[in-house]
């Protein structure tokens, strides 16, 4: 038997893609200025941000798109709360009205040393804009600006939500069942 198990979807195409072209009218009175910048977690957030800004354009937004990569480190599959950037922006963010966007807002931490760390980059503002928000697992205190769906304590993958490098294509959310006694990487 294999030790997980990808059959129960949680969030079907289609409501994602609704709940995007909803986010996207919700967004884009902020994102049509001059000075804005969206900026992707890597690699959770490649999907969502795609599908953000092709939305967004169609509405006449054009930010400038750039990408950061954050690791937390710790023993095994628990954070130690340190967070770490080991890809930085390239844009120039000085003066800029930035959106972060993440797959997933979990404990709080990631998403607030993102927005801390381009604040201090020189940004004007920095809000954030999560797909999924799991409030149950919340250890700083944090709250995204934009949301597309809260959810339960479940471990996800699809739409670049991964399990162990894999699942991120999905088109969907899908939960992971795990087999009685098997690891969770």
């Amino acid at each position: 038997m294999q030790p997980h198990h990808i059959r129960d979807v949680l969030l079907t195409e289609e409501q994602i893609r609704r709940r995007i072209d909803e986010l996207v009218h919700e967004l884009a009175g902020s994102c049509c200025g001059d000075n804005v910048v969206l900026i992707g977690i890597l690699r959770g957030s490649f999907m969502f941000l795609a599908d953000l800004v092709r939305g967004l354009y169609r509405q006449g937004a054009r930010p400038r798109i750039d990408f950061i990569t954050l690791e937390s480190y710790g023993v095994g599959t628990a954070s130690s709360g340190t967070v770490r950037m080991t890809k930085d922006v390239g844009e120039e963010i000085a003066g800029a009205d930035v959106l972060v966007v993440d797959d997933i807002l979990d404990t709080g931490r990631t998403l607030r040393f993102a927005q801390l760390a381009l604040l201090e980059k020189g940004a004007r503002t920095v809000r954030t804009c999560v797909l999924l928000d799991k409030p149950a697992r919340r250890v700083a205190p944090f709250q995204a600006d934009y949301v597309g769906f809260t959810i339960a304590d479940r471990f996800v993958v699809g739409y670049g939500l991964d399990y162990d490098s894999h699942y991120r294509e999905l088109p969907y959310i899908a939960c992971v069942t795990f087999a009685p006694g098997a690891a969770r990487a």
